[in-house]
């Protein structure tokens, strides 16, 4: 354990940031396998419906600095095609 003020206040506060990240990125995740369940049901809308939830999280994770912003259009553009290749 650090002896330094500075240093036990960079602890805590880096454990507090990592749990907020942590939970953002599992509530991103959750959306994403939402989009990929509603494809493998072969129901579009839902799908659709997924999607679009599934975007807006990944792109708040993005403004966030929780992913870079590449990652993140990655993620969205796999997701895209994936729903649009449904039939």
């Amino acid at each position: 354990m650090a002896n330094i003020k500075s240093a036990k206040k960079r602890i805590l506060v880096n454990r507090t940031k990592a749990a907020r990240n942590k939970s953002i990125k599992s509530a991103t995740k959750t959306a994403i396998k939402k989009v990929y369940a509603a494809i493998d049901a072969k129901d579009k809308e839902a799908a659709k419906a997924a999607l679009l939830a599934a975007t807006s999280t990944i792109d708040k994770a993005a403004s966030k600095g929780i992913y870079h912003k590449n990652n993140a259009s990655r993620k969205i553009s796999r997701l895209n095609l994936a729903v649009n290749k449904m039939e």
